[in-house]
């Protein structure tokens, strides 16, 4: 993941969003289908069994680190399992395949923040936690034209894609999960194979495309959310600062479940122009810089909607992810005084300090160019490649 594929490699067939694996393996793509909801009752009683389980779990690993007697241990997944051997049958809903994936993910979990112990999951009251069921891969099996889990029946409105996927690929574990609407949703991961046409090289991996744009710089900001070195510059979302006048009527009325769909809608807007803006720069450029601005600066004071309608974390997350996937190298850039520097003369006579950030076009009083602050910003993180870091998406 850290070589980095050649700009000048022969332009090759195949789909520019596959993942870099061999040929033996497939693409592991995520299904995101909803349930229909004549089965929700029974899984909201089932990720009530699942939070007990969670919480013994997560109870039983503080009590081995944070010992009166004997010494500390840091149990995994493995000793969990078998501390938990023939619980299954204590549930009435789930199993002890169940069982073990919550132990797996809380082992997981731990190890992440490096944390003791967890935050527990409430099945009641104003903090319950949402509803979740991980699965292994076994516990899916399909009759006809619906699901069983656990001996229970479960229908999806997408029922035809899922059978697609499952009779050209393989399943993997995977879990349901719940809305704050109340709406429950299969993920499950699948190995899915490449398409027809897909050339592969001689260690097996996929031929990638090669994009017009040998390299791009991006500059992240509020008042354009992305601008490249390019000259493009593309305006935030704006899904919350349109409906505010709307939520805020529907949080002063009480009308609780009409908010949250209303807050349901504003993330899947924001969500679907992120994917859409993503997905575009990736097909443009081979390299990409992008400024390490600071999201915690971004967000401060009276920044805090624009930035959160910007979602800049969002951004990044998704375009390195799709870099990889289309064999694009992908870098954080140290983009100090950018907006103070002259792109023509390298002379630091731009806007600076808090004051400075309203200033959207300048001079530079050295040479007399006239420049777009973002755009020239852009050009400077384009320009700065010998001080990036290590590549953080790209293929073998």
């Amino acid at each position: 993941m850290t070589d980095i594929i050649p700009a000048t490699v022969d332009v090759p067939v195949g789909d520019p969003f596959s993942a870099p694996q061999t040929k033996a393996a497939a693409r592991t793509m995520t299904l995101h289908l909803k349930v229909q909801p004549n089965a929700w009752p029974w899984l909201d009683q089932a990720a009530r069994e699942v939070n007990v389980a969670w919480n013994w779990a997560n109870e039983t690993c503080r009590k081995a680190v944070q010992t009166y007697v004997g010494p500390a241990k840091w149990l995994r997944a493995y000793d969990l399992d078998a501390l938990a051997a023939g619980s299954g049958g204590e549930f009435r809903r789930i199993g002890i395949d169940v069982v073990q994936r919550i132990n797996a993910e809380l082992a997981t979990r731990r190890k992440q923040f490096k944390k003791v112990s967890l935050r527990f999951r409430a099945s009641g009251g104003r903090k319950r936690a949402l509803g979740w069921i991980p699965f292994k891969a076994a516990n899916l099996r399909v009759k006809g034209n619906r699901l069983t889990f656990m001996g229970k029946s479960i229908r999806l409105f997408q029922m035809d894609r899922f059978l697609e996927f499952r009779s050209n690929g393989k399943l993997r574990s995977g879990n349901f999960a719940q809305n704050s609407l109340g709406e429950w949703f299969l993920n499950v991961a699948v190995d899915a194979p490449y398409p027809e046409g897909t050339t592969f090289d001689d260690r097996g991996n996929p031929r990638l495309p090669v994009a017009p744009i040998e390299k791009l710089g991006i500059d992240l900001g509020l008042k354009s959310i992305v601008a490249t070195s390019e000259g493009e510059v593309f305006e935030p979302n704006r899904s919350y600062r349109e409906a505010e006048t709307k939520l805020g009527q529907l949080q002063r009325s009480g009308h609780n479940k009409q908010t949250k769909r209303l807050h349901l809608t504003i993330k899947n807007r924001r969500l679907d122009r992120m994917h859409k803006l993503t997905r575009y720069l990736v097909t443009q450029a081979q390299w990409i810089h992008i400024g390490d601005v600071s999201l915690k600066f971004l967000a401060a004071g009276k920044r805090a909607k624009s930035a959160h309608d910007a979602a800049p974390g969002l951004f990044k997350t998704l375009l390195k992810y799709k870099g990889h996937w289309a064999g694009r190298t992908v870098h954080d850039v140290d983009e100090r005084h950018t907006t103070q520097t002259c792109g023509a003369c390298h002379a630091r006579t731009g806007p600076k300090g808090l004051r400075g950030l309203r200033v959207r076009q300048w001079t530079c009083t050295a040479c007399g160019v006239v420049h777009e602050r973002d755009v020239n910003s852009a050009c400077l993180i384009k320009a700065a490649a010998p001080r990036c870091r290590r590549p953080l998406a790209g293929t073998r």
